[in-house]
C-alpha cells in the first residue's frame, strides 16, 4: 500500500468525523468489530433456540432473541476442511482445490496462499486480526493463518481425534501423528489437555479484545468442539441432562456469553457484529456422544439437509433489530462478501462463489434474488442442487426430488411427478460442475 492510500485507509477508520452546525458535538464513525464464532459438528438442533429441549443454551438464546436468527443457513460441506476453506474463501471448496475430503496430519496440501481469506479483506482497511482454535487448511507453515492474514494464530491444525492419545483410546495404537498446539507457527505443546480447550480458547479471545478494543479487529474463533471426542472442563462436567455431548455444548454457550458480556464490559457492543455457526452437522455415527440435526434427515458427511443445514446467528445491538428471524437462503459462502462490504473493501479479483447477505441484518424479510445452491459431497462429488424450494438429489442413477418449503425433513419424493423439474434441477447441476472443472484453482502443495 503507499503512502497515500495508507493515510486515507487511516482516515477512514479513524476520522470519519462529522460535526454538528454548532461544532460542539463530535461523532466519531468507526468501521465495525467482527468476530465468527464457529463450532464443530454442532447440529441443526442442538440450540436451546433452534427447538433442543434438554441442552441449557441462555447466552445463545439471548443473542438470538437480540438480533437476528437464520433458518436456512448452509454451509458448502458436510465436513470440516472444505466447509471452513469455503467460510474463509467465500468459494465453493472445489474452486480452491480443498473439495475431497479432510486434510489429515499426512497431508501435503493446504489452502493455496494465493487465495484471499476474510482476514485478508479486512486487513485491507485496516484491521488487527486473529484466528483461536482450529484451522484444519493445512498444517505447513506456509499454510498456517498467519500466511492467510491473521496477525494472531493460537490453536490447533486439525480435528482433535487426529492424536496419537485419542485414537489410542479407541484402540487404534498405530497412529503416529500427535496433536499439537501451535502458537504463530510454533509448536508450543503436544496432544494437550483437551477439557480445558474451551476455556483457554476464550481467554485468548478476551484477552485480544481488551487489548484491541481502541481499534477495529476481526477475530475467527474456531472452537475444536464439539467434535468427538467431546470434552468440557470440570466446571462444566455432569451439568447437562444431554450427557458429555451437552455439557461441551453448554461450556460453549458460556464461552458466548464471556464475550458478550467483554464487548459491553468495553462499550464496544453497539460496534461489534458477532455471528454464530458451524462447519457441517453432527456426527451421528456417535449415536448420544454426537449432536442432533433436530428433524432435518442425515449428518456430517451427507448431503441431506442434516449434513449442510446449520444455526446461524447474528448480533449487533443497534444495526441489527432484536427478535428477528430470515428463512431467506444464504451460506457460508456469503460471509466473505457481506464483510467486505461492511469493513468497505473490495471483492477480491479472484472469483467468489457467496453475495453480499448485508441487507438482510436490517430488513431479514427481504426477498433475494433466487440463485442454485450445490450440495457437494465429502469426497467432492456434486450430489444435489436447491432451487427456490425444490431439492434435487442425484446420487449414481438414484434421483429424488424435495419441496423443502413443505418437507424440510425430505420425507416424500415428487421426482415422478414433476419430470420436468428434474430434468431441469439435473442440467443445470451438470453445467455448473463442468464450469467448475473448468475455473477452479490449484490447491497449495509442499515440494
Amino acid at each position: 500500500m503507499n503512502h497515500n492510500n495508507k493515510k486515507s485507509s487511516l482516515c477512514l477508520i479513524f476520522l470519519l468525523v462529522f460535526t454538528c452546525i454548532n461544532g460542539e458535538n463530535v461523532v466519531v464513525k468507526r468501521l465495525p468489530n467482527i468476530i465468527i464464532v464457529y463450532t464443530d459438528d454442532l447440529g441443526y438442533g442442538d440450540l436451546g433456540c433452534y427447538g433442543n429441549p434438554t441442552i441449557r443454551t441462555p447466552h445463545l438464546d439471548k443473542m438470538a432473541s437480540e438480533g437476528i436468527k437464520f433458518t436456512q443457513f448452509y454451509v458448502a460441506a458436510p465436513v470440516c476442511s472444505p466447509s471452513r476453506a469455503a467460510l474463509l474463501t467465500g468459494c465453493y471448496p472445489k474452486r480452491v482445490g480443498l473439495h475431497e475430503g479432510v486434510l489429515r496430519g499426512s497431508s501435503k496440501i493446504g489452502l493455496n496462499p494465493s487465495e484471499v481469506t476474510i482476514a485478508e479483506q479486512l486487513k485491507k482497511n485496516g484491521y488487527t486480526t486473529a484466528c483461536f482454535g482450529k484451522w484444519h487448511l493445512g498444517h505447513q507453515n506456509k499454510f498456517l493463518p498467519t500466511n492467510q492474514g491473521f496477525d494472531v494464530f493460537w490453536g490447533i491444525p486439525f480435528s482433535n481425534d487426529m492424536s496419537r492419545k485419542e485414537q489410542a483410546i479407541l484402540g487404534n495404537n498405530n497412529y503416529k501423528y500427535q496433536l499439537p498446539v501451535i502458537s504463530q507457527t510454533d509448536t508450543i505443546e503436544l496432544d494437550p489437555d483437551q477439557e480445558l480447550f474451551t476455556k483457554r480458547l476464550t481467554k485468548r479471545t478476551l484477552d485480544f479484545i481488551k487489548n484491541n478494543f481502541e481499534v477495529p479487529f476481526f477475530i475467527y474463533l474456531a472452537h475444536p468442539m464439539p467434535h468427538v471426542p467431546v470434552y468440557a472442563s470440570k466446571d462444566f462436567q455432569g451439568k447437562s441432562r444431554r450427557g458429555k455431548y451437552g455439557d461441551t455444548v453448554e461450556e460453549i454457550d458460556w464461552s458466548v456469553g464471556e464475550i458478550m458480556e467483554t464487548l459491553k464490559k468495553y462499550n464496544i457492543d453497539k460496534n461489534t457484529l458477532v455471528l454464530f455457526s458451524s462447519d457441517n452437522g453432527p456426527w451421528k455415527a456417535y449415536k448420544t456422544e454426537g449432536g442432533s440435526a433436530g428433524s432435518l434427515r442425515g449428518g456430517k458427511g451427507s448431503t441431506w439437509e442434516g449434513g449442510m443445514r446449520e444455526p446461524f446467528i447474528a448480533w449487533w445491538p443497534g444495526t441489527i433489530k432484536p427478535q428477528t428471524t430470515c428463512s431467506e437462503v444464504v451460506t457460508n459462502m456469503d460471509i466473505l462478501p457481506t464483510l467486505s462490504r461492511l469493513a468497505e473493501v473490495k471483492l477480491p479479483e479472484n472469483k467468489i462463489d457467496g453475495r453480499d447477505i448485508s441487507v438482510l441484518f436490517k430488513n431479514p424479510i427481504t426477498h433475494m434474488k433466487t440463485r442454485p445452491f450445490y450440495y457437494y459431497s465429502s469426497n467432492g462429488i456434486l450430489e444435489g442442487i436447491r432451487l427456490g424450494a425444490l431439492k434435487l438429489i442425484k446420487r449414481g442413477d438414484n434421483i429424488q426430488l424435495y419441496n423443502l418449503d413443505e418437507d424440510f425433513s425430505e420425507e416424500y419424493d415428487l421426482a415422478s411427478k414433476y419430470p420436468e423439474e428434474v430434468a431441469k434441477l439435473k442440467t443445470l447441476m451438470e453445467d455448473f460442475d463442468k464450469s467448475m472443472d473448468i475455473e477452479n484453482r490449484m490447491v497449495g502443495y509442499i515440494e
